[in-house]
């Protein structure tokens, strides 16, 4: 399309006077929106004219056309518009495909470019406000976001997640009423400097989530309570079996292979345990237990955390084999009276079996041929029977039911669990925080060390907690932006700069 201008005269770009007198013309081109997916290219005649005040810094100027060119630029606002869209939807490689089918070629860097020179939006008034950080590169780098919770939009990204960017931040917007945050410390310490007029709400979400991880641990503490209720051993343990202080699950048959002898993991992480309580004892630092011991700080930690050697092995315990789905089909038949154990393993080897004769050899070994031999019942692994602790007990199904009424019966401990977790949740559904301080003091007068410790970090931060269990504002928003901040990222392969994401995340298309 071939195109110029009907005036005689044009303003002046800097000093807006007009002007007349022509100095010269050239051609310039601009991509217009593609018409019905044909590429579209304006070719201007265009006049550059002398500029006739002496004042003015410019000699010459070129004239533009409003709403149809701007300085410098090869598109006009209309195509410009099109391709910031396709950068805000899906940034450069993926952009660029996209703007070839549409009859808007452009390339991957002329997209980030427009991308990164899109104005942000005022951030406005906010008075409730989500916080929460994501990972740029798990493990080594994190960002935050700020999302306004009434306007259901995020604000603003902020680099790290200290404490210091955020009441940098808020001390910007003092009209912040209420912070929803999770339980990390630097936000709260962040909130409390920047906006100390704010009403800080710890997420319910983390609280019941915090509830679930002190119940997961007190389930592996009196697992063998659970394994006792459920399975019933064949023959006694052998003598021969380690015996000591260690612990109920130090004499388990889990801990045994199916030859009586300990597992060596078992062994391995006896030791380790007595050699990190040693040290911790002795009043050596995490970091120092690290470099002695050669152990990941991670590792140390779990042990130094640890209660008793019964937190530890309770999933060394409760490994799977590949015999565990086929020991019902060995006890029914050995209670026939079938005892060849070549036959049997024929048997379940028609049944799917991939291992050898000597695996179900050393199985029944310890089978008396005289007595009968009932199939133990498995016991469920200790995350169901947390799930079942901490579903609402109208939702369970009856056998889930009676099988969690079977475990309190067999264990005081995980009894008294159940309860001091339904109340949890029923001040949590009902928005009853006031009644947290009674919660505390009931679980105190309990034996259970996990939920001890959760309920001293209640303490520390008790007035935001029961702010969440009495406000209806939760992180919710702030966690389902996070979930759409993943999948930025992936789309941009991991590979986008914290100045390029933030703009996706700012602004949606």
């Amino acid at each position: 399309m071939h195109a110029r201008v009907r005036g005689t005269d044009a303003p002046c770009s800097r000093c807006q006077s007009t002007s007349a007198r022509v100095h010269g013309r050239y051609l310039r081109r601009l991509s217009d929106a593609a018409v019905s997916g044909t590429r579209v290219v304006i070719e201007l005649l265009v006049r550059r004219f002398r500029c006739l005040n002496d004042a003015c810094p410019a000699v010459t100027f070129a004239e533009q056309v409003t709403g149809l060119t701007s300085p410098h630029a090869r598109y006009t606002p209309l195509m410009r518009g099109t391709l910031t869209s396709i950068a805000l939807a899906l940034a450069g490689r993926a952009g660029s495909r996209l703007a070839v089918a549409l009859g808007a070629p452009a390339a991957k860097d002329t997209l980030l470019r427009l991308l990164r020179a899109f104005p942000e939006e005022p951030v406005g008034q906010v008075r409730v406000l989500g916080v929460d950080d994501f990972a740029l590169r798990k493990g080594d780098s994190y960002a935050t976001v700020l999302v306004d919770l009434e306007r259901r939009r995020p604000v603003d990204v902020l680099p790290g997640r200290d404490a210091d960017p955020l009441a940098t931040w808020l001390l910007d917007h003092p009209e912040v009423e209420i912070i929803c945050r999770d339980r990390a410390g630097a936000y709260a310490e962040g909130a409390r400097t920047g906006a100390p007029q704010a009403v800080q709400v710890a997420d319910a979400w983390h609280l019941w989530k915090n509830v679930g991880e002190a119940v997961e641990k007190t389930v592996a503490a009196h697992y063998t309570c659970v394994r006792a209720v459920f399975e019933k051993p064949p023959v006694p343990e052998p003598t021969t079996a380690p015996t000591g202080d260690d612990g109920p699950l130090a004499a388990s048959i889990g801990t045994l292979d199916v030859c009586g002898r300990e597992r060596r993991l078992v062994v391995r992480t006896r030791e380790r345990f007595a050699l990190v309580q040693d040290l911790l004892h002795e009043g050596a630092s995490l970091e120092s237990i690290c470099h002695r011991l050669q152990l990941d700080r991670s590792t140390v930690r779990r042990f130094a955390r640890a209660t008793s050697i019964d937190e530890l092995l309770v999933k060394t315990i409760n490994r799977s084999t590949i015999l565990d789905a086929h020991r019902p089909h060995l006890h029914q038949r050995w209670n026939e009276g079938c005892h060849d154990t070549a036959q049997l393993h024929r048997e379940i080897t028609a049944l799917g079996f991939t291992g050898g004769i000597q695996t179900v050899r050393r199985y029944l070994r310890n089978f008396t041929p005289s007595a009968p031999t009932p199939a133990p019942r498995p016991a469920p692994r200790p995350r169901r029977v947390v799930r079942w602790i901490m579903t609402n007990p109208g939702n369970l199904p009856d056998a889930d039911a009676l099988s969690l009424k079977e475990i309190r019966v067999g264990c005081p401990e995980l009894d008294a669990v159940t309860d001091h977790v339904r109340d949890f949740a029923e001040m949590m559904r009902d928005l009853r925080g006031d009644q947290l301080p009674q919660w505390m003091e009931r679980v105190e007068q309990d034996p259970l060390p996990a939920l001890h410790s959760l309920v001293n970090g209640l303490r520390r931060d008790q007035d935001a907690v029961v702010a969440g269990l009495s406000s209806p504002w939760s992180s919710g928003q702030v966690e389902g932006q996070n979930t759409r901040v993943k999948l930025l990222k992936r789309a941009g392969y991991g590979r986008a700069n914290f100045d390029l994401l933030r703009k996706r995340i700012l602004h949606r298309t």
